[in-house]
């Protein structure tokens, strides 16, 4: 009875420690099943094919060297998902000793920004400086896990505010897979001495969760246990095992966070365990499940607000209004953003946009004060004490705004419409395919959605009822047969932009109309409200250029709120080359939209798939925008 009690005691010292081990790992996967969870708007680990799939980055932020005393924290944005680390002690030398791994994909993003906040605010954290490193290039160029230095810059300014440490190693498809079963057997090493009795062995297998693996434990066991000896290391069981998960995959549940995993999808769920697992090293685990480095680094005060329901993250606006923020896409970082707004102009917009009452007071007047508030703002926005505001707007949009790029200094600018309407360095906008005039770029610094038909463009963002390609160009002005059912690209300017358009395609300006109208906002929680046709309704201005290798193309640029005043600097007959600046809105926010002939133009895939997910990307003038459907047939015939 005695060495009965003493086996069930070993037996269930050994299932103790088991839970043990695990607890530790699934403490760090805690935060990020709870936003999978919840409206965080949590990005899923899509699966990844075996072409695409490039290996697992280990980053590690180590610390950092500030120019004054505060609480700090970091912040990781790569891709779709930002990770944070803890917040420091009070010190000019943060440490943080925290990592995470990243996926990394032949076609996916490599750039990762490293942000750093001071966090003594209530409400929002404040960035001082970030880097910009890209995970491949590092890995190359330095010595595995070799710590290394990078400068933090201000935001506004570029000047450097500080240094930050941080170490990066990259695991190679080949050594993931040679690498995951032994660290999945570790867990079950309890004296971590390398090496797997039986019993160890046993436990591990009935974390995998698989009744078919309960009854090949022994066989795989004695196949590796070639001295008979009851014991075996941990790299001997480890090929053993490799070799049955790809023969017969034995593993349904995620033995670290107990996640079901998909047995015919082998890489992914070698992929998926791999991510989950704990290093050892020692090092504190990034905190996953933010969108931005700005969500990332909110207090306690948006904490409060999320858990009260009061505010959500959404990708995109899928839901119209539901979003209390925009999320748009980088399309060259490949990296979430998030967009600024006031939260009172916020929930004026909804209140105003997202409901019939509020359209109502609209058709009752509300427009002539718009038209009105317009006005007065655009000349006071002119006059020289509008000046004053500038560093203030620069101070509220100082991640988004830099001024490097500026023509002239601060200094130069008399008014704040002066500021607005900025000039930028010669060479600041390289153009796509300069010498190509079959390839067509981009109009704006902006938000763009792109949609191959009309049709696709109602389904996925505008909401408006009497939205129609006649109605957006002016039914008796401009001969619209053409361009029924072609292509539609939405730039959408924000205040902060650079407020200068240009042309997408080479040609020559035939005619300008000007179509009078509303000064709606052109925000998205107006474009997809179903109460309201902002960009049929609004004040606008069509522009139409003939192409060689287009048809005609549609240039529209529409006016908004605070936003009177549409300035064209071509004249109707002139030749015009992509790139060239064509106008400039005054201050506000503001729309162009493009539409082409039908079958005219294959827009980029990447566009066309953030696109379908409702996902805004944010791309710079001159990058490119579509080629020429003649010259893709061309192509595909030779």
């Amino acid at each position: 009875m005695g060495n009965g009690n003493s086996r069930e005691e070993a037996k269930e010292s050994r299932r103790s420690k088991l839970r043990q081990k695990l607890q530790k790992f699934r403490i760090h996967r805690r935060h990020l099943r709870c936003s999978r969870n919840s409206s965080a708007g949590m990005v899923i680990q899509r699966a990844v094919s075996a072409e695409d799939f490039s290996g697992i980055a280990l980053l590690t932020l180590i610390g950092a060297d500030m120019k004054f005393k505060d609480k700090w924290l970091a912040c990781v944005s790569f891709g779709e998902q930002t990770f944070r680390t803890e917040i420091s002690d009070t010190t000019e030398k943060p440490i943080w000793n925290s990592e995470k791994k990243l996926l990394l994909e032949k076609n996916g993003p490599s750039l990762a920004r490293v942000s750093v906040f001071e966090t003594n605010r209530l409400s929002r954290n404040k960035i001082i400086g970030y880097c910009e490193l890209d995970i491949f290039d590092f890995a190359v160029q330095e010595p595995e896990s070799a710590c290394k230095s990078f400068d933090l810059l201000d935001p506004t300014s570029s000047n450097v505010v500080g240094t930050i440490f941080l170490s990066c190693a990259i695991e190679d498809p080949v050594e993931t897979e040679r690498r995951f079963a032994k660290r999945i057997l570790s867990i079950v090493d309890y004296n971590e001495d390398g090496q797997l009795s039986f019993s160890e062995f046993s436990d591990l297998i009935k974390a995998f969760g698989n009744l078919v693996a309960a009854n090949k434990k022994e066989e795989l066991f004695k196949a590796a246990d070639l001295n008979g000896d009851g014991v075996v290391t941990i790299d001997e069981l480890a090929v053993l095992l490799a070799l049955q998960q790809e023969q017969e995959p034995i593993i349904n549940n995620c033995p670290v966070c107990g996640e079901a995993l998909q047995l015919s999808d082998k890489l992914n769920a070698m992929i998926h365990m791999t991510l989950c697992f704990d290093e050892g090293t020692g090092n504190q685990v990034m905190t996953g499940g933010f969108l931005t480095d700005r969500q990332a680094s909110y207090g306690w005060m948006f904490k409060l607000s999320e858990w009260t329901h009061l505010s959500t993250y959404d990708v995109g606006l899928n839901t119209g209004s539901s979003a209390s923020y925009i999320v748009v896409i980088d399309r060259k970082s490949k990296r979430l953003v998030e967009e600024l707004i006031d939260s009172k102009i916020v929930l004026s917009m909804r209140a105003i946009y997202q409901s019939k009452i509020g359209l109502r007071l609209m058709d009752q007047g509300a427009k002539e004060i718009l038209q009105r508030l317009s006005e007065k703002q655009g000349k006071k926005m002119s006059s020289v004490e509008s000046a004053q505001k500038i560093p203030r707007f620069l101070e509220f949009f100082k991640d988004q705004i830099n001024m490097a790029e500026v023509k002239y200094p601060l200094q130069h600018f008399k008014t704040f419409n002066e500021f607005f309407i900025r000039e930028l360095k010669p060479g600041a906008r390289p153009i796509a395919c300069m010498k190509g005039d079959d390839v067509a770029v981009c109009a704006a610094d902006c938000r763009l959605m792109a949609f191959q038909s009309v049709e696709d463009s109602t389904r996925f963002w505008i909401k408006g009822k009497k939205f129609s390609i006649r109605g957006l160009l002016g039914k008796s002005t401009v001969n619209t047969n053409a361009f029924l059912d072609g292509s539609l690209v939405i730039f959408r300017l924000a205040p902060q932009d650079y407020h200068r358009f240009h042309v997408p395609v080479s040609g020559v300006i035939e005619k300008f109309v000007d179509l009078s109208g509303s000064l709606y906002t052109v925000n998205p929680i107006a474009v997809n409200s179903k109460y309201c046709n902002v960009f049929t309704e609004n004040k606008r201005t069509v522009a139409i250029i003939s192409t060689a290798e287009f048809g005609k193309v549609a240039f529209v640029a529409i006016g908004a709120t605070m936003v009177g005043s549409i300035n064209f600097e071509r004249k109707e007959g002139e030749h015009v080359k992509k790139g060239d600046e064509l106008g400039y809105f005054s201050f506000g926010g503001s729309t162009v939209i493009c539409v082409f002939e039908k079958d005219s133009i294959r827009i980029d895939e990447d566009l066309l798939v953030n696109s379908g997910r409702s996902l805004e990307t944010l791309v710079s003038v001159g990058m490119q925008l579509g080629v020429s459907t003649r010259t893709f047939a061309r192509s595909t015939l030779t």
